[in-house]
C-alpha cells in the first residue's frame, strides 16, 4: 500500500516510516506541515494518509476536510497527542478513518492499517477511556438546550457583559434578558443565586 505521512515532530515522523516500511509499504513523501502533505495527497492519491493535527500552515483536520471536499478516495488515519472530546468530535464529522493516540501508536498502527485494508473504518478500544471532556465540548452540550436568542445571550455572558450591556447589543429590555437568564439557569440547572450563572459561564471566559 502507498502512504502520504505528516508529522511536524522527526522522532513521530520517522517512527511511523519505519513501522509502515517493516510492514512492506511505501511511504511515497513524509512532510512536516499540513499544506505540503495536502499537495501530495492530491498529487499522489495514495491509499492512505497518517497526519498528526497540530502542524504549521495547516492541521490534520483542515488537510482531511480538503481531501473529503475533492472527493479522494484516500483513507485518512490521525495519530495524535490530542485527548479532547470536542477534536475527536470534529474528526468523526469528517468521516475520518482512524483516530489513534501517539502514546499507542507502536501497538496500534500495525493492527489498524491492516484492518482499513478491508475495511472502512478503524476503532481504538482505548479512546473511551483516554478521551477527555474538555471546555470547546462542555460549551457545546450547553448550547445544544438552549434557543437560538438564549445562546446569544449567553455568549454575552460568557464575554462577561452585564444584563444592561447584552439589552442594548440586542435591542431588548432588561426585563426580557432576565427571564432568558432565568430560562438559562433553569436549563442548566444551575443553583438560583444572584451571581451563580455568572460564575459558571466565567469558566468558559477566554480573552483574546
Amino acid at each position: 500500500m502507498y502512504f502520504v505521512i505528516a508529522d511536524d515532530h522527526p522522532l513521530s515522523l520517522l517512527g511511523t516510516q519505519v513501522i509502515l516500511e517493516g510492514m512492506g509499504h511505501v511511504v511515497l513523501e513524509s512532510h512536516n506541515n499540513g499544506r505540503n502533505a495536502w499537495e501530495a495527497i492530491k498529487k499522489l492519491k495514495p491509499a492512505f494518509a497518517i497526519l498528526d493535527i497540530s502542524m504549521p500552515v495547516m492541521d490534520g483536520l483542515e488537510v482531511a476536510e480538503n481531501v473529503r471536499l475533492h472527493q479522494l478516495s484516500t483513507k485518512i488515519i490521525l495519530l495524535t497527542s490530542h485527548k479532547e472530546k470536542s477534536v475527536f468530535n470534529k474528526a468523526e464529522e469528517l468521516k475520518i478513518n482512524a483516530y489513534l493516540l501517539k502514546q499507542y501508536a507502536l501497538e496500534e498502527l500495525k493492527d489498524c492499517v491492516k484492518h482499513l485494508m478491508t475495511n472502512e473504518n478503524y476503532y481504538s478500544h482505548r479512546m473511551k477511556f483516554e478521551l477527555e471532556t474538555d471546555l470547546d465540548y462542555q460549551k457545546g452540550e450547553i448550547l445544544d438546550k438552549l434557543t437560538f436568542s438564549e445562546r446569544k445571550i449567553f455568549e454575552l455572558i460568557v464575554q462577561q457583559k452585564t444584563t444592561k450591556e447584552i439589552a442594548e447589543m440586542l435591542f431588548l429590555s432588561g426585563k426580557t434578558i432576565e427571564a432568558h437568564r432565568a430560562s438559562i439557569i433553569r436549563k442548566l440547572g444551575i443553583e438560583s443565586d444572584k451571581n451563580a450563572l455568572l460564575k459558571f459561564a466565567a469558566k468558559f471566559y477566554n480573552p483574546q
